[in-house]
């Protein structure tokens, strides 16, 4: 059975392993600074063809950068999600 090209809707979630809560494929495609996660293809690969998906979509580039850029530590990934947090936080208040 082939896979879909097109991702699921916001209807549709799943486990961020970095994170640690549900989540959903539009958040995953601009989570890095509005670049793709550098995760999404481990994380969406059993859901759609994600590959193909990310390859029409992205340019050149892009997808060049995400696949070819080495994982950040977890530490500094840790570090950054907090900022982004403590960030979010002062806009709401």
């Amino acid at each position: 059975m082939d896979k879909p090209i097109e991702p699921p809707g916001d209807d549709f979630n799943i486990r961020c392993p970095r994170l640690g809560h549900q989540i959903f494929f539009s958040y995953c495609i601009v989570e890095n600074y509005g670049e793709p996660c550098f995760k999404i293809v481990d994380c969406w690969h059993r859901h759609f063809d994600v590959e193909a998906y990310l390859q029409k979509h992205l340019s050149p580039d892009q997808w060049d950068k995400l696949v070819s850029r080495p994982p950040k530590p977890k530490v500094l990934s840790l570090v950054e999600l907090i900022e982004q947090a403590k960030k979010r936080k002062k806009e709401t208040e």
